[in-house]
């Protein structure tokens, strides 16, 4: 019987993947993978030798129609993204809609997820939240924002790290200054950071600072 499997893989720490995701690994007949040298890294870690394609946002429409195929003939796939979760701001939605579509069964394993432990980090309401994801970096991102305004539940972005501080100061004048939130990076990594404060704080402690990695930003929701 033939899967598709959606395999979370470390955002940082390798020692994050679980042991039934490396089980699936090794058993699968391939890997689809956003950036297989990416991937490659976390299978040498394993000693798993594996053949791996290439499936990311730019190509998935093209390579989705021969994946169908494969898993029709009996194949069992794994798909991974570069970090986290398949499909999680990341490719995998087109894909699993058309495996749905063709009654190709799917499965995603529970894994690592940059939001949810940037939530949990935050110290802010996690009973009831809204995962944003990337903003628009120009057109439509003040009409996003201002969607958000009366968002009662925590809000949770992901950012780049040389747009972080154009984000808070956009969050601040939106939110209010003094609306709590957290900003984390490097998250599972040697220099994991989470600052916590006002908008108005974070924006004083970044506004100088070199920062590197992904970053989530979790703002606090209207009270």
């Amino acid at each position: 019987m033939s899967f598709l499997y959606l395999v979370p893989t470390p955002i940082g720490n390798l020692g994050d993947i679980t042991l039934r995701a490396l089980e699936i690994l090794k058993s699968c007949d391939l890997i689809l993978a956003e950036d297989t040298r990416t991937t490659g890294v976390l299978l040498k870690h394993y000693a798993i030798e594996k053949k791996m394609y290439s499936h990311h946002a730019f190509n998935e429409r093209h390579t989705t129609p021969e994946i169908i195929r494969m898993l029709q003939q009996g194949k069992t796939i794994c798909l991974v993204s570069d970090a986290g979760t398949p499909s999680v701001s990341d490719p995998g939605f087109y894909l699993v809609r058309e495996c749905i579509r063709n009654k190709i069964d799917v499965q995603c394993l529970p894994g690592a997820s940059a939001f949810l432990i940037a939530l949990v980090n935050s110290g802010l309401p996690s009973d009831r939240f809204c995962f944003e994801g990337f903003l628009p970096h120009k057109k439509g991102r003040q009409t996003a924002l201002k969607a958000l305004a009366d968002e009662k539940r925590t809000m949770i972005f992901y950012e780049s790290p040389h747009r972080l501080v154009k984000t808070l100061k956009d969050f601040a004048a939106i939110f209010g200054s003094e609306r709590n939130a957290s900003v984390s990076r490097e998250l599972t990594k040697k220099f994991e950071e989470t600052q916590r404060g006002t908008l108005l704080e974070l924006i004083s402690r970044f506004q100088f600072k070199t920062v590197k990695g992904e970053v989530v930003i979790v703002v606090e929701g209207r009270g």
